[in-house]
């Protein structure tokens, strides 16, 4: 009886012991956090990056995503901004290989942004879709395509390597003449499968998150189902089943108008200040999600 008194007794104990470590687990918090005093963003990428076509010289959504920050955080935000124009991801992996003061620059970064893409696609596009079939098109595409897929691991690679901890947000691309050529899927297909390969490659990386603004800047304005049927009849009233290269450079030299209200009308192929603020919201959308950088520990 003495026996089975105490195994009773030890039962009893036990059973409190877990419940009082499970309550100590319950009840215990995070510890709190405050924003950092000031944060580090630098940016890096091509001439979306550098802001070309901002026409309030603001420097795209690099300068509109440091205003939101700051009013979201009450800091300081400092960026640094190593957008060029027409760089593909071998020529900004080159410039961060080759310059001090740029890898210095990333690994201080608290968040990392980048462009990245647009022109390795434009530099295909430009060699075969003009000339060239859809079969010989599509061969071309999915050759560049693998070739772009190793420059962009060997970019994220060297960030990751001077940075392993600051989240990296990056772009996607997306097609500046959609609304004059609706009904050419070359473009729209090609642009869709560049994009795919650049999503499928972050994923195989930690805190790298895509930030997909495609539809919201090529279809502008145009962004139901009704008012791109609207586009497609105009394109085919003015027989643009297929695109020309005299065709193009006739949109692109048409200074001072667009059909799509979020390109800058300057070169009709980059985002104006109203689709810069575009590309602003929906990766300020992604870095609320992804927010442990705007943060340290109370001390």
């Amino acid at each position: 009886m003495k026996k089975q008194w105490w195994l009773i007794v030890f039962l009893i104990i036990g059973i409190l012991g877990a419940l009082t470590a499970c309550s100590q687990q319950t009840n215990s918090k995070p510890a709190p956090r405050v924003p950092k005093k000031t944060l580090h963003l630098v940016a890096l990428g091509d001439s979306l990056t550098y802001g070309v076509g901002d026409q309030q010289n603001n420097g795209g959504y690099v300068g509109q995503i440091k205003t939101r920050l700051q009013i979201h955080l009450h800091n300081q935000v400092v960026t640094s901004n190593y957008g060029v124009s027409g760089d593909r991801s071998d020529q900004i992996l080159r410039r961060l290989d080759q310059q001090t003061q740029f890898q210095k620059d990333v690994k201080q970064a608290d968040v990392i942004v980048m462009t990245v893409g647009g022109n390795d696609l434009l530099q295909t596009l430009e060699k075969e879709l003009l000339v060239n079939s859809q079969p010989k098109l599509q061969t071309a595409i999915d050759q560049a395509g693998n070739t772009y897929q190793t420059k962009l691991i060997k970019l994220l690679r060297t960030i990751r390597q001077n940075n392993p901890q600051a989240p990296l947000f990056v772009f996607s691309i997306y097609d500046p003449v959609y609304t004059y050529f609706p009904t050419v899927t070359a473009i729209n297909d090609s642009i869709e499968k560049w994009n795919q390969i650049t999503k499928t490659t972050l994923a195989k990386y930690p805190q790298t998150y895509f930030v997909d603004i495609n539809h919201q800047l090529s279809y502008g304005q145009y962004q139901t189902k009704a008012s791109r049927q609207k586009l497609v009849k105009a394109a085919n009233q003015a027989n643009r089943s297929s695109i020309s290269q005299a065709e193009v450079v006739k949109i692109m030299d048409g200074k001072g108008k667009n059909l799509n209200r979020y390109i800058s009308t300057a070169d009709n192929f980059h985002p104006n200040h109203a689709g810069y603020r575009l590309m602003t919201k929906a990766l300020y959308q992604k870095m609320l999600k992804h927010n442990d950088f705007m943060y340290q520990e109370r001390k």
